[in-house]
């Protein structure tokens, strides 16, 4: 694996760039690619983590390999696709994948199995299949699901095309989609069906945007439905690949990324312009521009001097909308022997019920609860190159959600130095994954070499989110309702990137880059990376 970025501590970086971004995630990567390939702008990335990727990153241990977000990418089977093209693009066609098999998500609610198949017709029969009488209601959903996500471009378009004319024509861009998005999911589809088991499948993905039916912006629920209409990749060689291929860009326009560099603070003057940032150690380095891939309450409440945000009514604002739900994540470790019965490819969503909401309501209540849903997923069965890379090993993950209260007595420990009592605690939730992975995936029984759990406190640590969230912002329908939440700060100079941006997951974030680089730029970016040239 090619080593991302040059330390902070150990390299001389310049004085002054013509832009710094903050955060090395695939929105920081993605909107610096765009500056040094497009705008021809020397940029310095600064990542606090001594990996860069941030969600694409992957670890090591015990001859094994995890990635911590890219758990499968929808529209990359074509070249034509949206997301395809734009890795195309931004990697100069160096990033391949593989694709995941027909049946990309297997849904189980209670003792019932129901499949997600490639293809949108496909998924329609299949559904109608499960539920021959719900045809007109699945046909319902699957235009609304269709309708919105067109929409959503009209919405996000306004983002990217400069203040003026956003001011004019923002409303109408925003419209059409805020039709579907102030609605919740489960209001929205309430609409289609009244089967609470059929409302139940439709949304076995809500894992993936962090929220259940409940809460979750129906607009997020369809752009998220609609990605994996068409089914699903993974990026060959692993996780990482991402960063990597997306490096060489930054790199060949004369930028760089700087690992272990911790930004203090953002440089602001008394014309609230920014202009550079400061780091931990005390240093200052200037830039023309700024762009934060920290997120939003980061950004706001952390890296802006508070004598410059106490007065912002976006600071304000910003309480309104809550971060999304943290992850708990099991990191499992196989050796794999050729009679040993294949684990699978498919992921595995496993919800105790058709109740989502009460599900995970009552697993943030009490940590004792049962799990709100199990999500398997077996990244070395995806990736071709594994076994080359790891020869007799497998790599299986079990992921759920949680509320950041079960572990806030221990926030403020350091990691590693966290104590007996959360040692002990760790241990008992991860016999607890343990067992229900075993039971739902017998042939590991026996073969489990290592494992590891992931807390929300890990994701602090590690991706600086101050609750362990790993969505950013919650979507909710405020969220979408929030038309001051963008790219665009009041600060001049200063952008955001990312998830908070656009959307969650790494093609919302990706987007959320492309968004950010369009108003630098000044230029319809998103038209450019449609078109997936290298």
């Amino acid at each position: 694996m090619k080593q991302v970025g040059i330390s902070y501590k150990q390299h001389k970086l310049d004085e002054n760039y013509d832009c710094i971004v903050i955060g090395s995630g695939i929105g920081g990567l993605t909107v610096a690619a765009l500056l040094s390939r497009h705008g021809n702008k020397k940029v310095l990335v600064l990542e606090k983590h001594s990996v860069a990727g941030g969600f694409t990153h992957v670890f090591h241990r015990s001859n094994y390999e995890w990635d911590v977000g890219v758990h499968y990418i929808g529209r990359t089977s074509d070249p034509t696709m949206e997301v395809r093209a734009a890795f195309d693009y931004l990697t100069h066609g160096e990033l391949l994948w593989s694709k995941m098999p027909d049946v990309y998500d297997r849904i189980f609610i209670g003792n019932q199995v129901f499949d997600f198949p490639t293809g949108t017709e496909s998924f329609r029969q299949q559904m109608c299949s499960y539920f021959p009488s719900e045809t007109r209601a699945i046909d319902k959903y699957i235009r609304a699901v269709h309708s919105a996500q067109k929409l959503s471009s009209l919405y996000f378009a306004e983002k990217a095309i400069p203040s003026p004319i956003a001011s004019c024509i923002g409303g109408l861009l925003r419209y059409g989609f805020l039709r579907y998005a102030k609605k919740t999911t489960s209001q929205a589809i309430a609409e289609y069906t009244s089967n609470p088991e059929l409302a139940a499948v439709l949304t076995g993905q809500w894992g993936d945007y962090g929220l259940p039916p409940g809460q979750s912006s129906f607009g997020m629920h369809s752009i998220v439905a609609h990605h994996y209409f068409e089914g699903a990749g993974y990026p060959i060689g692993g996780a990482s690949r991402m960063a990597e291929s997306i490096a060489s860009t930054i790199e060949k326009g004369g930028g760089c990324i700087a690992i272990s560099a911790y930004v203090e603070e953002i440089l602001v003057d008394q014309n609230k312009t920014a202009f550079g940032v400061k780091m931990k150690d005390g240093r200052e380095i200037r830039a023309k521009t700024i762009i934060s891939d920290a997120g939003a309450i980061n950004t706001y409440h952390n890296l802006l001097p508070s004598g410059v945000t106490q007065s912002m009514p976006e600071k304000k604002l910003l309480g309104a909308i809550p971060p999304s739900f943290c992850h708990i994540g099991l990191y499992v470790g196989l050796k794999h022997l050729p009679e040993i019965a294949n684990y699978g490819d498919s992921n595995l969503w496993i919800y105790p019920d058709s109740n989502h909401d009460l599900n995970f309501a009552r697993s943030c209540e009490n940590i004792d609860a049962p799990f709100p849903f199990l999500y398997i997923s077996f990244p070395s069965s995806k990736d071709p190159s594994f076994l080359s890379r790891y020869p007799g090993r497998a790599t299986i993950e079990v992921i759920t959600l949680t509320s950041f209260k079960h572990f806030e007595k221990w926030k403020n420990l350091r990691w590693q130095h966290r104590g007996e009592e959360y040692e002990a605690f760790k241990n008992r939730l991860s016999k607890r994954l343990l067992e229900e992975l075993e039971r739902h995936v017998p042939a590991i029984k026996g073969n489990i070499d290592y494992w590891e759990l992931s807390t929300p406190l890990s994701t602090k640590h590690f991706a600086n989110y101050p609750t362990g969230e790993i969505y950013g912002l919650a979507h909710t329908p405020e969220r979408f309702n929030a038309r001051w939440l963008g790219a665009r700060t009041p600060i001049k100079n200063l952008l955001l990137t990312g998830q908070d941006v656009a959307a969650c997951g790494i093609a919302g974030a990706l987007f959320g880059g492309v968004v950010a680089a369009s108003n630098v730029l000044k230029k319809d970016m998103m038209a450019v990376v449609a078109r997936g040239n290298h």
